[in-house]
């Protein structure tokens, strides 16, 4: 794919840069609470604007139902980009409307504005090729060239990130080269030991991409609460931890092929636990206690993985090559859970080699938490396109960069 230092060398000034960025960011109301997406995409943009291209920044935010929804505007996201530009930046209140086409007229070379959320219009997400296909014709309508660094949402079939590259020459940004050459260190060219460590809720989420390591990774690291599924399957008591029953056998298929493909599969040892789940919100002491894994009480549910876990996890990560970790290890938002993902992340900084945040939960666990961020290898922008690449999936906004 061309990338945005080719654009750069064949000159830039003066041409309208549509660039589909990755601005869905979490909100507590107006307030941004982790602007790491917005950091991620200031140097495709300071870069374009400073050799004086009119930039329209475009991105998606939340799950609107297709039309306009305060909750979900950009506005906060466009304000947060100005400040890390040390610049005005111009908002429009609409994506291809009246609004949309007098801000993107009214800039001047190396000026920047962001549009609003591309999900306010139905076309954006729609499966009607058509549908689609006639939003992207009139986003195309506001630019020369289209720059593709929204990393988070490449995995999606979407008008401004699929139909929108084809109707505009095309060039990914400084973040999309920077996440697939970090992708291709973990399919391609893999320093060994290979340790992945997976969380989250649901293993549901990991199937896919837990097959595919079955035959790359040298050990698999089990925690968050995907893990009681894994548990349930070598016949253990899990009381009311959150479990798939359904995906039991496909678990057990995995924990048997692991055997034999020689992978190392690790699940936790001990278990914090509680009888209700934790208030988020007051972050009221939760008091667990800490049991075996093949131990827990039925009316208990675990919530993060114990000491026992931590270390023995950590010593799984102290000689690794090359980690990769999506999901946390527990629920790292309220403070009695929070010491298994940071026992993971802290493994992460003290592993000699190269070191992936898998995004989504995992790179928020880490701002939470405190981490800094340049003592890890690299932070993903995007967990669930991660997860697709690691998949063997074809993604559809990195094929439309490719064509």
């Amino acid at each position: 794919m061309k990338t945005i230092d080719e654009l750069l060398s064949e000159g830039v000034a003066g041409k309208r840069v549509f660039v589909r960025a990755d601005l869905n960011v979490p909100l507590d109301g107006t307030t941004i609470t982790d602007d790491g997406r917005i950091r991620a995409v200031v140097p495709t943009v300071k870069a374009l604007a400073d050799a004086g291209a009119r930039v329209i920044v475009a991105s998606h935010l939340g799950r609107p139902k297709g039309a306009p929804d305060p909750a979900f505007s950009l506005a906060p996201a466009a304000a947060r980009l100005g400040e890390l530009l040390g610049a005005d930046v111009a908002f429009a209140e609409d994506t291809v409307g009246t609004s949309a086409e007098a801000v993107v007229s009214g800039l001047a070379d190396g000026r920047v504005a962001v549009i609003e959320n591309l999900r306010f219009n139905a076309g954006e997400t729609s499966k009607d090729d058509a549908e689609r296909a006639a939003f992207a014709d009139k986003l195309a309508g506001l630019a020369d060239v289209y720059v593709g660094d929204g990393f988070g949402a490449v995995h999606r079939k979407h008008a401004s990130v699929f139909d929108l590259p084809k109707r505009l020459p095309h060039y990914a940004g400084y973040l999309i080269a920077t996440e697939v050459g970090v992708l291709k260190k973990l399919t391609d060219d893999v320093q060994r030991p290979y340790v992945v460590a997976l969380g989250g809720a649901k293993v549901s989420d990991k199937l896919a991409v837990i097959d595919q390591l079955l035959g790359k990774a040298d050990r698999l690291l089990i925690g968050g609460g995907m893990a009681y599924t894994f548990l349930k399957a070598k016949g253990y008591e899990v009381g009311i931890s959150l479990l798939q029953e359904d995906q039991i056998p496909a678990v057990q298929e995995y924990i048997e092929r692991a055997e034999k493909n020689g992978v190392e599969l690790v699940l936790p040892v001990d278990v914090l636990v509680a009888s209700e789940f934790p208030d988020l919100k007051t972050k009221a002491p939760a008091n667990p206690a800490t049991v075996a894994a093949d131990a827990i009480p039925a009316d208990q549910e675990g919530l993060d993985i114990g000491p026992e876990t931590r270390k023995l996890y950590a010593s799984k990560l102290a000689d690794a090559a090359t980690v990769f970790w999506n999901g946390p290890m527990g629920v790292f938002e309220h403070p009695d859970y929070a010491e298994g993902t940071k026992a993971v992340a802290q493994a992460l900084v003290d592993a000699p080699g190269f070191t992936v945040v898998g995004g989504g939960d995992s790179a928020a666990a880490v701002r939470t938490l405190g981490f800094d961020e340049n003592a890890f290898g690299h932070i993903s922008t995007g967990g669930g396109a991660s997860l697709e690449y690691l998949e063997g999936k074809t993604l559809p906004g990195l094929a439309a960069l490719e064509d």
